[in-house]
């Protein structure tokens, strides 16, 4: 299964927009959204995604609650609280924004996850800990680095390719 990663849009429209068309160009099975959104008007842009989307709350994601009733307004977005827990084709991947960095690092380090996903940081960034795969598919918004990106995960051969928007 291809799936896409993404994390940090805060509320940046066109590059939302983009990122939403490069995924589906890419034929992306799923998405997975590592949190800051930062305002609900960016939800219904997510909606035209072709593949579902299961996403988390990040640190800059303030109206939680609206966030929340925005995701429901649309069948294939998820929203799970701060942290999801997924399986895809026997890989389980962690999926979380990554701003408690205690939590983060004992995810990574006690390799209870085959796959850990995170944002914060806007940095793209792969890297191996043990057996487990460490991915951060840096910054859709590009306000921090100038570069904005998004990721791909191909679950059978659990490699990962940067998409630069």
């Amino acid at each position: 299964m291809l799936i896409g990663l993404i994390a940090d849009t805060h509320d940046n429209l066109p590059l939302v927009d983009m990122a939403v068309r490069r995924l589906n160009e890419e034929g992306v099975d799923m998405v997975l959204h590592a949190g800051d959104y930062v305002a609900p008007f960016v939800i219904p842009r997510l909606s035209g995604l072709s593949a579902p989307l299961i996403g988390v709350f990040g640190n800059n994601d303030g109206d939680r609650g609206l966030l929340r009733m925005r995701f429901a307004e649309h069948e294939r977005l998820d929203l799970r609280g701060t942290f999801a827990a997924i399986t895809v084709d026997d890989v389980a991947i962690g999926l979380l924004h990554g701003d408690e960095r205690e939590l983060l690092d004992a995810l990574i380090g006690q390799e209870a996850f085959d796959v850990v996903v995170h944002g914060h940081t806007h940095r793209a960034e792969v890297s191996l800990n043990g057996r487990t795969l460490v991915i951060n598919p840096g910054e859709v918004c590009g306000y921090l680095t100038g570069t904005p990106t998004a990721a791909l995960l191909d679950t059978a051969t659990r490699e990962t390719k940067m998409l630069y928007l």
